[in-house]
C-alpha cells in the first residue's frame, strides 16, 4: 500500500504553475500552496473543492514567506514567528476545504522549510509548534529520521515517511540540493521503475549509484516537474497493474 502526492495549487493570480485538474485524477493527495510560497485565495478554494470532489486528501504545504523565491530560499525566521506563519497557512487552507466539504488532513513543508526541517532541530520543532497550534493534531510528512519526524514524535504527532519519485538522493537518504548535478530525475522510465521499487521495500540507487532503501508510506511527484500530469498517470498505472492498492494515509 502506498499513498501518492502532489504539490497542488501553485500559482498566483493569472499565473499557474501546475496543471491540478489533471493530477487530480491520479494523485490520491494533494499538497496544497497556502499562499507564502504560492498559492491565493481564489486558488486554494479552487483546489480544495475539486480535490473534496475526486475523494483526494487535502494536506496543507506551508512554506517560509518567499513568494519571489518560490519558497526555495533559506530563511533564519525566528521560531516563534515560523510556528506563527504555519498555523496561520493551515488555517487560511482549513477554511476552504471545510466550505468544500472536506478538512485539512496533514501538513508537509515546502522546498527550503522542508530541507531546512531535515538537519535544523529549532525550526523543525517551530513547524510542529505552528501544527499544534493550529489546533488539530495533523501528521506531518516528511523523510525518514529527519528532525521534523523526531520533532513530530516528542509531540505526539503522526509522522508519515514520504519519498520523492523524481529527486536525486544522497547516500545518507538525504535530497541532493536543486544547485547540484543529478537533483532531478528527467527519465520517465527511472522513474516509474524507482516508484515500483519503493512501493515493494525494494533498494533503489543514490546519486552515486550506491543502494539505498528508502522506508515510505508516500511517495511525491512534484506538480511543477515538466511532463507532470502524463508521469502521475503513468504511474498510477503502474502501481494499479502491479497490484499495489494506492491510498491516501491521512
Amino acid at each position: 500500500m502506498i499513498d501518492l502526492n502532489a504539490d497542488l495549487g501553485e500559482g498566483f493570480g493569472r499565473w499557474q504553475l501546475t496543471d491540478d485538474d489533471a493530477l487530480l485524477t491520479s494523485v490520491t493527495s494533494a499538497n496544497i500552496a497556502c499562499g507564502f510560497h504560492a498559492g491565493d485565495p481564489v486558488i486554494m478554494r479552487r483546489v480544495c473543492e475539486h480535490a473534496a470532489a475526486a475523494g483526494v486528501r487535502i494536506g496543507a504545504q506551508v512554506s517560509y514567506r518567499d513568494l519571489a523565491g518560490f519558497g526555495r530560499r533559506s530563511m533564519d525566521v525566528p521560531p516563534a514567528d515560523l510556528a506563527a506563519e504555519v498555523a496561520y497557512q493551515i488555517g487560511a487552507l482549513e477554511i476552504f476545504a471545510r466550505a468544500a466539504g472536506a478538512a485539512v488532513g496533514y501538513v508537509k513543508p515546502h522546498g527550503a522549510l522542508y530541507n531546512r526541517c531535515v538537519r535544523d532541530p529549532g525550526q523543525a520543532a517551530a513547524v510542529v509548534e505552528g501544527v499544534r497550534l493550529a489546533g488539530t493534531p495533523l501528521p506531518v510528512l516528511g523523510l525518514p529520521g529527519s528532525e521534523l519526524h523526531a520533532a513530530a514524535a516528542a509531540s505526539g504527532l503522526p509522522a508519515i515517511n514520504e519519498a520523492f519519485a523524481d529527486r536525486g538522493y544522497r547516500p545518507d537518504g538525504t535530497l541532493v540540493p536543486r544547485s547540484e548535478p543529478g537533483a532531478l530525475l528527467d527519465d520517465a522510465e527511472r522513474v516509474v521503475a524507482r516508484c515500483l521499487a519503493i512501493a515493494r521495500g525494494e533498494e533503489v540507487s543514490a546519486v552515486d549509484g550506491e543502494p539505498l532503501r528508502l522506508p515510505a508510506r508516500s511517495l511525491c511527484l512534484h506538480g511543477d516537474t515538466p511532463g507532470a500530469a502524463g508521469l502521475a498517470r503513468r504511474i498510477r498505472a503502474e502501481l494499479d497493474g502491479a497490484g499495489i492498492t494506492v491510498r491516501a494515509f491521512a
